[in-house]
């Protein structure tokens, strides 16, 4: 049986190591659609499972990699043929499931959707989970009746993956994007990206006040706790925030005030499990709303070799845009 390279994470008892492996078909994990992986890409999701740094590998070993795209090697699932072109992100893979770092992948069809018309594996991947959860977001601001006349819209994190395709896409609907960044030597690439204006996220550290100044009408925020606290006490009456990040942390220390005095809305972005036809829907917007050469101005491309290198980077905030990684 033919062999083939993954990046392989197993525990010891000092926590955890990242190792690559020659595995053949036989080590994979259960499915019903074999694929052989073109692209996977780096979110900051994997700098947590390939470093340790935060509890998302749920079973060891394993592969992470929570997105990929490749071909149908082989199928016994009716939906999938060999030749079909796939895109995979979420469901656990990668994180309770061999993941994409690795030349060859085994996993439910249920979970593949098919490479979008016009995408490449490598475009999907600079999309990624990241680019995705970020069109997801940009969906729930919509179906809330956030619009562009109503002011500026917030992106917290938005040198990240997630933050830098919200400002891409917000900026191409037509918002006023104001992006947040600890990084101020990223103005001019936040900028390029449709940026109308950078702040520093030192505005958003300080004691949280039950009702602030309000200014957003929208916020996409990737990092949670104290940010995204002083991010709801800014937004306008009737306005939302779609939340779907932890980086800052897990706590949001906010209170009732914005959701009863100014009708905030919060909504929960969960990109792992959503339904097939959510999905679709989604890659369908990506497709017509995604700047393609906004996309690839913020992707740069990496090895699998790089992947440990490019994990350490991500989860300390040294990482900009989007890391698709070429495993072959």
């Amino acid at each position: 049986m033919e062999s083939f390279r993954a990046l392989l994470v197993s525990k010891t008892d000092d926590g955890q190591k990242a190792e690559f492996v020659r595995l053949t078909e036989a080590d994979l994990m259960e499915g019903d659609v074999m694929i052989d992986v073109a692209h996977s890409s780096v979110n900051y999701k994997d700098g947590l499972a390939v470093t340790g740094k935060g509890p998302i590998i749920r079973r060891f070993p394993l592969i992470p990699g929570i997105d990929l795209a490749g071909t149908v090697k082989s199928s016994s699932n009716p939906d999938w043929k060999v030749g079909d072109k796939v895109v995979l992100g979420g469901w656990g893979v990668g994180e309770g499931h061999y993941g994409g770092f690795a030349e060859v992948a085994r996993v439910k069809g249920e979970w593949l959707v098919p490479l979008p018309k016009g995408f490449s594996t490598a475009d999907a991947m600079a999309v990624g989970v990241a680019g995705y959860t970020a069109m997801l977001c940009v969906m729930a601001l919509e179906e809330q009746g956030v619009k562009p006349a109503q002011g500026e819209v917030l992106v917290t994190g938005a040198a990240g993956g997630v933050g830098s395709v919200a400002v891409a896409i917000l900026s191409t609907l037509g918002f006023n994007v104001v992006a947040a960044t600890g990084r101020p030597e990223e103005e001019a690439y936040l900028k390029n990206l449709g940026a109308a204006s950078i702040i520093d996220r030192k505005e958003f550290a300080g004691p949280v006040k039950p009702l602030a100044k309000a200014r957003w009408a929208g916020v996409v925020d990737t990092v949670g706790s104290t940010m995204l606290a002083n991010a709801i006490s800014q937004v306008l009456p009737e306005g939302s925030v779609a939340a779907t990040g932890l980086a800052g942390g897990m706590d949001l220390p906010t209170t009732v005030a914005p959701f009863i005095l100014r009708g905030v809305r919060l909504i929960g972005v969960n990109s792992v499990t959503t339904p097939q036809a959510r999905r679709l829907a989604c890659w369908q917007r990506l497709a017509k709303d995604l700047d393609m050469a906004k996309l690839r101005a913020m992707t740069s491309h990496v090895t699998l070799d790089d992947v440990p290198r490019v994990a350490a980077e991500i989860v300390a905030g040294k990482v900009r845009g989007r890391v698709v990684v070429d495993i072959r």
